[in-house]
């Protein structure tokens, strides 16, 4: 007989989160108490919503807006939740139980998936270098049926042959196409990891950068664009260009919520400062002569002036204002705010002190490669550190240390916690800003990094994932070193400067197959529902993917106890704990019940198909809750 379902676990759900149900949910939160009639059944009414609004749009209309072939293919892999699982990968990482910072190796469309439960809402800046397509260098798989297939094949994960993926030319079909469908899912998911002050940095080159800008307008809203930067890349032209030599690039600049985010100003330089100057020897200091004149029309913004020498100035010059009344420049005047030259006779100035200017000053969209780095002082970079022999090609794209640093500056303040996620990660350049970030201003910054492990030659012998390590343990040496150098290590002492690995690969679990199957199949299949853990899988494996599924974050503190002789996993302090013992006892529910955690994940064969033990097993965490007048989820898998 059937047990009632009170008093059987939750199965927990190896699925990423359904960023489609995610986003049905958080509509009905918004409209359920205004708008009730929309909601039937948990299906939404489009059609009544329209009519409650007093709107009707017909479907066959036209509308402005970016389209493309494969858009709406392209929404359903975002809403086809994932079932793979990253893999810890100690042996690639770097103080890996102690670390905030994260190196992910996988296709980026799958890890953002996996990403969505425990990192919704909690970035706060990204950073990606996404392929321009410029018809030369590699672009992602557009197989979204088998997106994970398609990468384990790559991979060489379920053959021996490792397929490669082509390059994106534009003698090939659907040439913008592929890019932007790539672009889309992609970005869809990205947002959704931003905080509310959180803001996110793309670069991007002319090929496709009008078509990035609808792409981003249509996922974050055109009211949330913030700029387009310049970034000046070449130190000197280029003189073999068949036209113009292209001098720059773009960065595009958009945040969750353009009303509320603010850029952090940047630091002012000793040039800037030194403009400022004290030739009256005014106590209040240093001051920059500003125009008393403007442009813009201002009704009060025509008087005589006289000046200290008797001198009359009939009014501003021809086609401007004084951008103050008459009342207000006689108030800067008494306060000596009024420069009239040495002489007593020049056309007033207002002086503007620097200790009342701001501290720093307001991003610029146009970037120097002076104050940012070059393309060649990236590549020269990235081979120093690396230790190349001259002229070897480490990477061909990698973008300077510096200009990371500005945008780190910008979008981040280092003042708490707070994750910086780049999801075309390249070399890592991002990584090291992040490291040496932090040491010039004592920040707790951490870093999320994907790469896919692409080839960097055809002899199949390297990849940029494992340059992108490298990188970063190599950074992470050269500041460890620089700080046994300085007097002052306390201050910097505690610096995190290594990450932890992981890879993107199938689920622990054999996950069951719910279409329909033939009668020769059924029998092996339920064999795997009964033992579903994978034989390959280790127990750190099948802890971070519980982890990652239950909703916590990959860096999450982790202890291991010891409870009626089992291992259990204790995560955040106990509030859950996870038993991945295969024989669960009545002893051992009991010291998972008195340790009072709000949630505990057993696996399922651990009951043995003991279904009293299970009800008992709920029944008890339900007494021990019911006496703290708290509540203890407990979950099978």
């Amino acid at each position: 007989m059937n047990k009632p379902e009170h008093t059987q676990p939750e199965k927990m759900d190896l699925r990423s989160m359904d960023v489609a149900q995610s986003k049905r949910d958080e509509l009905k939160r918004c409209l359920g108490q205004a708008f009730p009639e929309v909601f039937a059944e948990g299906v939404i009414d489009f059609d009544q919503l329209k009519r409650a609004l007093g709107k009707w749009v017909d479907p066959s209309k036209e509308r402005f807006g970016l389209n493309w072939p494969g858009k709406a293919q392209c929404m359903k892999i975002v809403q086809q939740p994932s079932v793979a699982t990253l893999k810890p990968v100690r042996e690639d990482s770097v103080s890996f139980d102690e670390t905030e910072n994260l190196f992910i190796e996988g296709d980026n469309l799958e890890v953002l998936k996996l990403l969505q439960k425990s990192y919704f809402g909690k970035v706060k800046m990204i950073y990606i270098d996404p392929p321009y397509n410029t018809g030369n260098e590699f672009i992602y798989p557009d197989k979204f049926a088998e997106t994970l297939e398609t990468y384990l094949a790559y991979t060489g994960q379920i053959d021996d042959e490792r397929r490669k993926f082509s390059t994106n030319s534009e003698s090939e079909g659907r040439y913008h196409s592929r890019w932007l469908s790539m672009m889309y899912s992609r970005l869809y998911l990205a947002r959704n990891l931003l905080r509310d002050d959180g803001s996110i940095f793309i670069s991007i080159d002319d090929h496709e950068q009008h078509n990035l800008r609808h792409v981003c307008n249509d996922i974050f809203g055109e009211e949330n664009f913030v700029a387009t930067v310049i970034w000046h890349k070449m130190d000197s032209p280029k003189n073999t260009a068949v036209h113009f030599s292209e001098d720059h690039e773009y960065i595009l600049v958009y945040s969750r919520n353009a009303e509320t985010w603010r850029p952090n100003l940047l630091p002012r330089t000793e040039e800037m400062t030194a403009r400022y100057k004290n030739p009256d020897n005014d106590p209040r200091g240093p001051w920059l002569l500003s125009d008393l004149a403007a442009r813009n029309y201002y009704s009060q913004g025509r008087y005589p002036i006289t000046t200290p020498s008797g001198k009359v100035i009939s009014g501003p010059p021809a086609g401007s204002y004084w951008r103050v009344s008459k009342d207000k420049f006689d108030e800067l005047h008494r306060d000596n705010r009024i420069w009239w030259g040495a002489a007593g006779d020049n056309r007033p100035g207002m002086k503007r002190f620097l200790s009342d200017v701001k501290d720093g000053v307001v991003p610029q969209t146009y970037w120097n490669w002076k104050d940012v780095g070059s393309t060649r002082h990236s590549k020269q970079e990235l081979s120093q550190l690396m230790e190349a022999a001259s002229g070897e090609d480490l990477f061909i794209t990698p973008k300077p240390v510096a200009l990371m640093k500005r945008i780190l500056q910008i979008g981040t303040s280092g003042k708490e916690p707070e994750v910086v996620l780049d999801f075309f990660a390249g070399s890592a350049t991002i990584a090291q800003a992040v490291l040496e970030k932090n040491i010039d201003d004592g920040g707790s910054r951490s870093f999320v990094c994907v790469q896919l492990p692409e080839y960097m030659n055809e002899d199949n012998t390297g990849t940029i994932a494992d340059t992108a390590r490298e990188r970063i343990r190599r950074a992470a040496k050269k500041i460890s070193d620089a700080k046994q150098n300085e007097l002052d290590l306390k201050s910097k002492g505690n610096a995190d400067l290594g990450f932890k690995a992981f890879r993107l690969g199938r689920s622990n679990f054999r996950l069951w197959e719910g279409e329909a199957i033939a009668d020769d199949q059924l029998s092996k299949q339920l064999e795997m529902h009964i033992d579903h853990l994978s034989d390959a899988a280790s127990a750190e494996d099948v802890l971070y993917e519980l982890l990652l599924k239950a909703g916590f974050q990959l860096t999450t503190r982790v202890t291991a106890l010891e409870m009626a002789e089992k291992r259990v996993f204790s995560v955040e302090d106990g509030a859950l704990l996870i038993c991945l013992d295969k024989e669960i006892t009545p002893e051992l529910i009991d010291e998972l019940a008195e340790a009072n955690p709000l949630q505990v994940i057993c696996l399922d064969e651990g009951f043995k198909g003991n279904d009293q033990l299970k009800a008992n097993a709920v029944q008890t965490f339900k007494a021990r809750a019911q006496a703290e007048e708290s509540e203890i989820v407990f979950k099978t898998v």
